[in-house]
């Protein structure tokens, strides 16, 4: 039996949750994988919510996300249940079979079609759900549901997470109070596209699907698709947003419509607090590592340079270790691919500048370099010099932990 896993030191305790009008949830055990602790969760939505959902691009998706992706072609939800232990991936038609097993048996309990039930698993790759547990343990689990559960649900689908992730908004749509409150788990297999991970934001706000989606698409490019724990882009990512229609909020029906500034800032920056939450529980993660990217000769090129730091096992071995070897972040940008001059390229290490157009900067003090190495939080800066591409992304050191957790994953 695996070792118990400690918590992250860079944890973050649960916020003040609230409730979401026309939202319920539960947690239950199932038993898919783990003994003694709740593994199902089950979500229920008022009839007429909106559903919006981001997916994992990588090209060996599990059954879930494909039942997703089809259900997301109407754009009502009643239901999502989550179950960790088991991702049910590359599981062939008893993977398929699971969900449409799955979904029935949840459509029956709520009254609704089973295309309403949305579904996620996350876990151990290549063994079947046992979806008759998860069917046997529905019946509790409809009977616990009730608005004040999301620190039950957050528990619920963690795997190697080390502490639950959750974080809520209160803000206006036209001058009538909406509230946006979301969980989330994730803590290895973690990369862009999407960075493995689970999230769910629910909001009482009134909004149209092609707006709800285009908002949560531009969202995760700048929290979710801007992290990195590990560079593997996991089978199961999953990022969805529900809007219940509940709040009084006058119509909108353009992304752009003035009135929708103040929630979208909000539903941007709890997405970036999620994002971030997970990096704080990468596997054996002991400091979060922000590098910045800026003059590029495009953000995209900026962005692909600031993951290839970030990635480097080299740099983050670096920062665990409390080096501040800065020669590895100028091979890391050298590695990327993307237009580079090493005449005009500059590093700075938390705001202090260790080289400058190529050079080493004259006089250069590493102790405050040092100190900085030192903290929890590590700021990393690297300037092209070559026109206005800028982005910025998040990862974690490496560390033994992270083997000590991966090598013994199954066990």
């Amino acid at each position: 039996m695996a070792k118990p896993i400690p918590v992250s030191p860079l944890a973050r305790p649960l916020p003040d949750l609230s409730t979401v009008a026309g939202v319920r949830l539960s947690a239950v055990a199932a038993g898919v994988r783990y003994q003694g602790r709740t593994d199902l969760m089950l979500a229920e939505f008022v009839p007429g919510t909106i559903v919006a959902g981001v997916y994992t691009k990588n090209a060996c998706p599990g059954a879930p996300i494909l039942w997703c992706r089809q259900a997301q072609t109407t754009p009502y939800a009643r239901a999502l249940l989550v179950n960790a232990g088991n991702a049910n991936v590359f599981t062939g038609r008893a993977g398929i079979q699971a969900c449409e097993d799955c979904a029935d048996a949840v459509s029956k309990l709520l009254d609704c079609p089973p295309q309403d039930v949305f579904l996620s698993s996350t876990g151990v790759i290549g063994e079947k759900l046992p979806q008759d547990r998860i069917i046997a343990a529905l019946p509790a689990a409809q009977a616990g549901l009730s608005e004040d559960n999301w620190a039950q649900a957050a528990r619920a689908i963690m795997t190697t997470d080390t502490f639950p992730k959750a974080a809520r908004r209160d803000v206006t749509i036209g001058g009538k109070p909406v509230r946006l409150q979301g969980i989330a788990k994730g803590s290895g297999m973690v990369a862009p596209d999407m960075a493995t991970m689970l999230a769910y934001v629910a909001t009482d706000a009134k909004l149209p699907q092609n707006v709800l989606q285009s908002l949560l698409a531009s969202g995760c490019a700048q929290s979710f698709n801007s992290i990195t724990v590990d560079s593997d882009t996991s089978t199961s990512d999953t990022l969805m947003l529900f809007a219940t229609g509940l709040a009084d909020n006058p119509a909108v029906d353009d992304v752009n419509d003035p009135a929708l500034a103040e929630f979208t800032l909000a539903l941007n920056d709890l997405l970036l607090e999620l994002a971030l939450l997970v990096i704080r529980d990468g596997e054996g993660a002991t400091k979060q590592i922000r590098v910045e990217v800026t003059g590029a000769d495009s953000n995209l090129s900026a962005h692909r340079i600031a993951l290839s730091i970030a990635n480097s096992p080299l740099v983050k071995t670096a920062i665990a270790g409390e080096d501040a070897n800065w020669g590895r972040v100028v091979m890391a940008v050298g590695k990327s691919g993307e237009p580079a001059d090493r005449d005009l390229l500059s590093v700075a290490i938390g705001g202090t500048w260790i080289a400058r157009d190529g050079g080493v900067v004259e006089n250069y003090d590493e102790a405050p370099v040092v100190a900085h190495m030192k903290g929890q939080d590590i700021e990393i800066t690297v300037d092209m010099g070559l026109d206005d591409g800028q982005a910025r992304v998040w990862t974690c050191d490496l560390t033994h932990g992270y083997i000590d957790i991966n090598g013994s994953y199954r066990s």
